[in-house]
């Protein structure tokens, strides 16, 4: 399936990228351009699994949550009673 991609603004950019990349050809620059971003997003760590290696560190530090309410802790430090 064809795509038909139009602007100035693209095509600078497309310029820009070949003359960067030394690719000749528009379509397979488009190509490699979107490869590589799928590869960068696709070998970025999930949330989860970032927010895991936060948790493991933060309990090995001996930061350990109790399951106590801290709202009206913070609410008083912000000056919010």
């Amino acid at each position: 399936m064809a795509i038909h991609i139009k602007g100035d603004e693209i095509d600078a950019l497309l310029v820009r990228y070949c003359a960067m990349t030394g690719q000749t050809n528009k379509s397979e620059a488009v190509r490699q351009a979107l490869m590589a971003q799928i590869n960068a997003l696709s070998a970025r760590e999930s949330l989860s699994t970032r927010v895991g290696k936060v948790q493991a560190k933060a309990a090995a530090a001996g930061f350990v949550s109790t399951g106590e309410d801290l709202k009206p802790f913070f609410d008083e430090q912000w000056g919010e009673d």
